[in-house]
């Protein structure tokens, strides 16, 4: 691939943007009028790249959990698309339901949302039917309905920028043209360079200021509060190793005299003591005394790391030091890391990763267009109770509607329908729904004891019942009289 040189404005541009962005790295931590660098004395880094963020995430555990435990949160539970207004399973629906099958999207969905928070974006490789050679990436895909083969997440270290767009009255202006990938060769068995057109990628990005293509890394601002962290967990590790077996003082007494032999014998054997090869020491004129152990609690020195972090990152401390089940976790804490999740699915998740995927796999046809021309994400319901949580709300609802039911004037004061949306938590539909199942099952019994007593009838047929006077005997007639 050749490298296309810079024209003399794009120098200037660029080393502009260079001596700017040192300028104000430089003036990070500068107090009374450069007098103090606090930045300096603490040992923070003024200017972070990408390999700093990417080493932190690698071997620092809490720089990993800031990564990981969102976008775990984000993308657990299937993930199904739906039309809106349109009967369940249609061409649509299916096909996107045999692509995730086929690909595993969710899980690539994952990998590229870990890859976009180490740097200031990430891309998804789009791996379609018309790339013959190496060289076909770098061409615009061609036109006609696509077939989509594999899908790649890369970050920004491997998925450079090489070209952007110069053209002030294209609607890309500024935007990537093309990108620089290293992918691995599998005959070499190394990486090499490929340039890759930007209608095979999907760009995405997290938290935009200014810039369209470049977001900012979630672990920039902590980044200091990490350095700190890892100051007091290796401390205390470091402190508790050194200090945890005291030292000693040896203390001669004044009248003893100790010969050169002697002492040697005497440090010979503290070596081995100190070595573990022996557990006594046996002295003669020597007072050997432990040392003051000195070792402190860092637990509330790290606690206050935690909670600048939580700070920073929207995570409770609780979700953040990995304390968020069972009796741990705190209402508050468990509905605030709730309201996180969905947030983040709904403003980025869904905003940034996958209706733009889904765009562009509609424009190459390897998707069918909604009939609705709408769709929604169908994510897992946060919100859902656990099967002990409905055991419990359950157990509640049923004490409280048998009180409410043996109350005599408790219908009078609280009507039925009041009391299952104010004292049980019933929504509209559920009661509407109440109603209805009673008045059935009420029909029911009533049709039922109609239905039984009909047969009740026909096997003992019920009898007749007289009118006054009749069944009795007949009076004889009176006799006529005789002429």
């Amino acid at each position: 691939m050749k490298r296309k040189k810079l024209s003399e404005d794009q120098i200037r541009t660029l080393a502009s943007a260079l001596v700017s962005r040192a300028k104000l790295a430089s003036r990070l931590g500068i107090q009374f009028g450069g007098l103090r660098d606090i930045y300096k004395s603490f040992g923070y880094e003024k200017e972070i790249k990408y390999e700093d963020f990417l080493l932190k995430y690698a071997r620092h555990d809490m720089a990993k959990a800031i990564i990981d435990r969102p976008v775990k949160a984000t993308w657990q539970g299937p993930l199904d698309l739906m039309e809106s207004g349109v009967a369940k399973d249609t061409e649509f629906e299916r096909a996107w339901d045999e692509l995730n099958t086929d690909i595993g999207l969710k899980s690539i969905f994952s990998r590229v949302d870990k890859l976009t928070g180490l740097g200031r974006y990430g891309i998804l490789l789009l791996g379609l039917d018309d790339v013959k050679s190496r060289d076909g990436f770098a061409q615009p895909v061609k036109a006609g309905k696509r077939i989509l083969k594999y899908l790649r997440p890369y970050g920004e270290s491997t998925a450079t920028i090489f070209k952007l767009d110069e053209e002030a009255t294209s609607e890309r202006y500024g935007k990537p043209l093309i990108y620089k990938l290293e992918v691995q060769d599998v005959k070499l068995k190394t990486s090499i360079p490929i340039a890759v057109h930007y209608t095979r990628v999907v760009h995405i990005t997290d938290d935009l200021l200014e810039s369209e293509v470049y977001g900012t890394p979630r672990l920039e601002a902590p980044f200091n509060r990490l350095i700190d962290l890892e100051k007091l967990v290796g401390g205390d590790a470091e402190m508790f190793w050194r200090g945890a077996r005291p030292g000693y003082e040896a203390k001669i007494s004044p009248d003893y005299q100790m010969t050169p032999q002697m002492r040697e014998d005497l440090n010979e054997e503290l070596d081995e003591y100190e070595a573990d090869l022996r557990r006594f020491l046996v002295n003669e004129g020597v007072d050997i005394q432990a040392l003051a152990q000195q070792i402190a609690d860092p637990a509330n020195h790290v606690d206050v790391q935690l909670t600048m972090i939580s700070a920073v990152t929207g995570i409770p401390k609780r979700i953040l030091s990995g304390s968020e089940r069972g009796e741990l976790s705190s209402a508050q804490d468990s509905t605030e890391w709730k309201e996180y999740v969905q947030a983040r699915r709904e403003e980025f998740a869904e905003l940034n990763i996958i209706r733009p995927f889904v765009r562009r796999l509609i424009e190459l046809q390897v998707l069918p267009k909604p009939q609705s021309t709408k769709y929604s994400v169908k994510w897992n319901d946060l919100y859902s109770l656990s099967e002990k949580a409905r055991v419990e709300v359950g157990k509640s609802r049923a004490n409280a509607l048998r009180e409410y039911t043996y109350s005599p004037m408790a219908q009078a004061i609280v009507p039925p329908n009041a009391f299952n949306e104010m004292f049980l938590g019933f929504s509209k539909d559920q009661i509407t729904l109440i109603n209805a199942m009673r008045d059935e099952v009420i029909s029911e019994e009533e049709l039922n004891a109609k239905v039984i007593k009909a047969i009740e009838n026909e096997v003992n047929p019920p009898k007749p019942v007289m009118a006054p006077g009749a069944g009795t005997a007949k009076s004889k007639p009176k006799p006529k009289p005789v002429k």
